[in-house]
């Protein structure tokens, strides 16, 4: 197969994003899988690997709305990141992340490695003016609807400016994609009060407070799914144990259940009643169905996929990327950090 497939160019309000085919535990099978289920007429796949692994996964599939950009290496999670990105110029995070940074692509999805994913968005993609420091975004099911959390990683060591950039960069998402008007934001601490916590934290407080957010105040871990903030906000390190705190939870708690409901013919008939609720209910709770998260605060969308995703979580991440272009994210977070940091953030860039 050629890798200069005949491809027209994209109609107008078509979304293109690249795609790390060999980024992830279970490329590139699945990774190729999950482009060609999201692939489509107004979503273009860019799937970057080298052409001699992915061809061959392509054979007898329709190629209409994919195209293979060659790369010639993967970075593994070995790999120092910020050192693999500079000197793996041909490798397939560093030329998906080449494809936005050139206008080829609006985004860039890749299960491979965070690390290079974040460095390669910070020297490739490059950074919003007014970002000091870009944050890694997940939409949670809520007990009231989805909430916005972040950082879910990006920056274990924060400063309290980088967490007012987060506030801003969570409500301009909150409004573009999850459709809300004016998003309360709280801030993750330990308890409620004003004096709870860190430095960081009650520095942080101090800023959010007069920042002209919608700002409500603390929230605790107990309380982020309760809705108690539509947007919450902490450093890298605290999100991202928190969300797989979340995740291991729903699992062992799900697991659980499995096991009570196999015991005993009530229970048995009990669970098979419940079943389809509980199934729903996982779906809500399930990572796949929202296939990964967003690096907010470069110049161009990009997704980062769990390290195990399968076809249905790459599909996913692939139409929540397209999603949130068309919702305009992007254009929201420049409007956002005009409105709210002004010239703070004019000096961070």
């Amino acid at each position: 197969m050629n890798t200069e497939l005949a491809h027209a160019p994209a109609p107008e309000g078509t979304v293109v994003l690249a795609l790390d085919a060999e980024g992830g535990d279970n490329a590139p099978a699945e990774t190729v899988a999950g482009a060609l289920l999201a692939a489509s007429a107004q979503l273009h796949v860019l799937l970057v690997g080298r052409p001699q692994i992915i061809e061959p996964l392509l054979a007898g599939s329709d190629v209409r709305f994919v195209e293979v950009v060659p790369s010639g290496s993967v970075i593994s999670s070995h790999d120092e990141p910020a050192a693999a990105v500079k000197t793996m110029e041909d490798s397939s995070i560093v030329v998906g992340a080449r494809t936005v940074a050139d206008g080829r692509s609006q985004g860039f999805v890749s299960a491979g490695s965070t690390g290079a994913m974040l460095a390669a968005g910070l020297l490739i993609v490059k950074r919003v003016p007014g970002i000091r420091r870009p944050a890694i975004i997940t939409t949670l099911p809520g007990l009231n609807g989805p909430l916005v959390f972040l950082d879910a990683g990006a920056n274990a060591d924060c400063r309290p400016e980088y967490i007012l950039e987060f506030a801003a960069l969570g409500t301009a998402y909150a409004r573009r994609v999850v459709g809300l008007a004016d998003p309360r934001v709280g801030l993750l601490n330990i308890g409620e009060e004003e004096s709870k916590g860190s430095d960081l934290a009650q520095a942080s407080y101090k800023l959010l407070k007069d920042s002209g957010l919608n700002f409500v105040g603390n929230v605790e871990g107990r309380d982020i799914l309760q809705n108690k903030a539509d947007v919450v906000v902490t450093d890298g390190f605290t999100g991202n144990v928190a969300l797989k705190l979340m995740e291991g939870c729903s699992s062992a708690i799900f697991g659980r259940i499995k096991e009570a409901t196999a015991t005993g013919t009530r229970s048995k008939v009990g669970g098979a009643l419940l079943r389809p609720a509980l199934r729903r209910l996982r779906a809500g709770l399930d990572p796949e169905e929202y296939g990964g998260t967003y690096l907010l605060g470069v110049r161009g969308l990009m997704v980062i996929c769990h390290g195990n995703a399968s076809r249905k979580a790459v599909a996913n991440a692939l139409r929540f990327g397209a999603d949130a272009l068309r919702c305009g994210v992007l254009e929201g977070v420049d409007d956002e950090l005009q409105r709210i940091l002004g010239p703070v953030g004019s000096a961070a860039s």
